[in-house]
């Protein structure tokens, strides 16, 4: 029996656009609750401060991840720049599995290679020292100790540093660096990489030492809705709406 997979990336979820909040569950009832296994590849909400939040907003988007547990579909989800603050009693409160950046995961017997994809954009030499800083254990663990008006102050701070870091640099610096992807693809040892970040949906083709490979690229949901379909081995990316 094949595995029905489906990967989504980058949706940005936030109270403040609730049109795409109404197409994620839209997505969840129609197409998701068919699914074996939902990936969630990282910047599944815009924010995230401490499973703490308040979360004001985004109640329909927990009811969701609810109703894919009830309907017996499984949700793995990874981190990204925005949301890796999500922790353990999220997931085990909404019924998902936390997975690592990067992984590789066994789909229909073959091996994949999932990340967010920020790790490959090794151009953009700033966010790459900037990621290395946030992501620092001892550091998170004390933003975490700090009151919550405080630490929603910092993410906003931060979120419009980011703003304006990011109009500034070109889009080749924040796309991801091909010999990046060729050296972790060759690392892993696999012929397909999934990932999402840089917000461009394609299928490449590519070549790990003579041998054909493919790398596939997840699209973010601003304005309209997209997944990537993963049955009998033939990825498909799906635009929604």
């Amino acid at each position: 029996m094949t595995e029905h997979s489906l990967f989504i990336s980058d949706l940005h979820l936030a109270p403040e656009r609730p049109q795409i909040i109404d197409l994620f569950t839209r997505f969840v009832n129609e197409i998701a609750v068919k699914a074996d296994t939902l990936y969630i590849l990282g910047d599944f909400l815009e924010y995230w401060i401490g499973d703490d939040d308040r979360a004001e907003g985004l109640e329909p988007v927990f009811a969701a991840l609810n109703a894919l547990h009830d309907a017996g579909v499984r949700v793995k989800l990874m981190h990204g720049n925005r949301d890796f603050l999500i922790g353990r009693k999220m997931a085990k409160k909404y019924h998902f599995e936390i997975i690592d950046d990067p992984i590789v995961e066994q789909l229909n017997n073959t091996p994949v290679l999932l990340m967010h994809g920020d790790l490959l954009c090794t151009d953009d030499v700033d966010y790459q020292k900037f990621r290395q800083k946030v992501r620092n254990r001892a550091l998170l663990r004390l933003f975490l100790l700090l009151p919550l008006f405080i630490r929603e102050r910092i993410a906003r701070s931060l979120r419009n540093t980011s703003e304006k870091a990011t109009a500034m640099k070109s889009d080749e610096i924040m796309d991801v660096n091909q010999q990046a992807v060729l050296d972790t693809m060759r690392e892993y040892g696999v012929s397909l990489l999934i990932h999402g970040h840089t917000h461009r949906p394609a299928i490449h083709e590519v070549s790990v030492d003579g041998h054909n490979a493919r790398r596939i690229v997840l699209g973010d949901w601003y304005k309209d809705g997209n997944y990537l379909e993963f049955r009998n081995n033939e990825p498909e990316l799906v635009q929604y709406s």
